[in-house]
């Protein structure tokens, strides 16, 4: 079985087009990772490359990868506009909210998508690799952090400071924590909107390396307002593979892209399903439709979450999925930790 050293040695032995040595060495190649059945994953930076010198050098990567003896299949995922920041420099430059280095919003173009369970445990995925996380629940209208965390009751507010609750190493918040669980809520747009922000800015967070947002399905206000006030560092867009799905992920890009929001790439979830009984993989929601979506719109595809009964009952256990699943957060979350620089 082939480890992660010997995939980091293989890209030792390819060479770095604007130079400095190979790609290993200029951390132009990371978050390598290596699973059980032999596929390899990791992340490429092509800043500063043109269209023919990238397609160039994944190629060679994949090539250099897939000669490693165990090596079944490569995946590479492709990011672009990494800062390059001198030996020494300084910490990155925090967000405009004091104390939080980097906001990520995930974001989904129509309900329905599992996107609240993958913001859930792509935070869980980042507290893992070492960063210092919160969990904001944007989706003021079907807050479900609460019930994914196993939260009950009221946010406490010490010195007119909404104090998140601490689950599995990560701080959350959700209107859910501020509401009664039986009544809707019924707020026009601009409400919602002043509600996310106070969130944001009213809460104790305490010094946060990234500040997760699971935002309400659509483009509406919520978000807009999220982009224009908040200025994340960069959204994770969450889809099905099914062809309705796919549209509206489209339009979810392309609202980030007018507000001046950086994707970091397309989720692609409940991607087939293996009977834990005969063993038989079905794809009752499509398959790849959203990696050639993110192929088509060029941005990063950044994982494929299968449809798996522990997924379900990790979530309604308010417990962070395990086991395979896990493995393919922790690969997401790498993506996202290269992207925006934590």
């Amino acid at each position: 079985m082939a480890v992660k050293d010997d995939v980091m040695a293989a890209l030792a032995t390819v060479a770095d087009p604007a130079g400095g040595g190979s790609i290993a060495a200029t951390g132009r190649a990371a978050g390598v990772v290596v699973k059980q059945d032999g596929h390899a994953g990791l992340v490429l930076a092509v800043d500063g490359l043109d269209r023919t010198a990238a397609e160039r050098l994944q190629a060679a990567v994949e090539a250099a990868v897939q000669r490693v003896p165990g090596v079944s299949a490569a995946r590479i995922i492709l990011t672009a506009d990494r800062a390059a920041a001198p030996a020494g420099s300084a910490r990155p430059k925090e967000t405009t909210v004091p104390g939080i280095r980097k906001l990520v919003a995930v974001a989904s173009g129509k309900g329905g998508v599992g996107k609240s369970t993958v913001a859930a445990n792509l935070a869980f995925a980042l507290a893992r690799a070492g960063q210092t996380v919160g969990l904001l629940d944007a989706d003021i209208y079907g807050p479900s952090v609460p019930t994914l965390l196993g939260i009950e009751g009221r946010a406490r507010v010490e010195n007119d400071r909404l104090q998140p609750e601490t689950r599995h190493g990560i701080k959350a918040l959700s209107m859910g924590m501020m509401t009664d669980p039986n009544k809707a809520i019924v707020w026009r747009g601009p409400m919602a909107s002043s509600a996310l922000v106070q969130m944001v800015e009213q809460c104790d967070w305490g010094a946060l390396d990234v500040l997760v947002i699971d935002l309400p399905p659509g483009t509406g206000d919520v978000q807009l307002t999220m982009a224009q006030k908040l200025k994340p560092d960069g959204a994770v867009i969450v889809s099905t593979p099914q062809d309705l799905a796919l549209i509206d992920a489209r339009r979810a890009v392309a609202m980030f892209g007018e507000v001046g929001v950086r994707v970091l790439g397309v989720v692609e979830n409940m991607a087939g399903y293996c009977c834990p009984n005969c063993g038989h993989v079905s794809d009752p929601f499509g398959h790849g439709g959203a990696e050639a979506e993110a192929r088509t719109m060029g941005v990063p595809f950044l994982g494929r979450i299968p449809l798996q009964m522990a997924v379900r009952t990790a979530s309604e256990e308010a417990q962070p999925v395990s086991g395979e699943a896990a493995t393919v957060f922790d690969e997401i979350a790498r993506g996202v930790i290269v992207t925006v620089g934590l």
